[in-house]
């Protein structure tokens, strides 16, 4: 992400607060990620069930993920935002890549996600958010190997 590319002084605080969540998901340090949601978070995530709800649940996901990981990258593509006075919401794509335990390395794959945020207490949190993989509706198969 480019500082040219912030559009206003909000814009810029949502950046920043997915810049950190990126950060937190690469530091694999779950207490950074948790500050940066609300308590009461509903995610639908790849993992399933189809919906998990509250910090803990949202949490649980990434200690899954990071007991796989000896690495972990992350990073988001053609992040846009519509904002609000105190709602915004985010979308972008995303990739989940790095060094696995056992040492191989994985280029993970590009998946859809979106953010939504509240201003709460003059901060933004993350209180919505959703990740999806395309799929053939005629094979019924995801497709894992598209990239933006």
């Amino acid at each position: 992400m480019s500082t040219n590319d912030f559009r206003s002084p909000t814009e810029a605080e949502l950046r920043q607060h997915i810049g950190q969540l990126i950060d937190g998901l690469r530091a694999k340090d779950l207490e950074a990620v948790r500050r940066l949601y609300t308590a009461d978070v509903v995610s639908f995530d790849v993992e399933p069930p189809l919906q998990h709800v509250g910090i803990a649940a949202k949490l649980e996901n990434w200690a899954k993920v990071f007991q796989f990981f000896e690495t972990v990258r992350y990073e988001l593509r053609d992040l846009t935002f519509t904002v609000g006075e105190d709602v915004a919401f985010g979308h972008a794509f995303a990739r989940l890549s790095g060094t696995l335990r056992n040492g191989a390395a994985t280029n993970g794959m590009w998946v859809r996600a979106t953010f939504g945020l509240r201003k709460i207490d003059g901060a933004w949190l993350i209180s919505h958010d959703q990740v999806s993989v395309p799929f053939d509706v005629q094979s019924g198969t995801s497709a894992v190997d598209l990239e933006p």
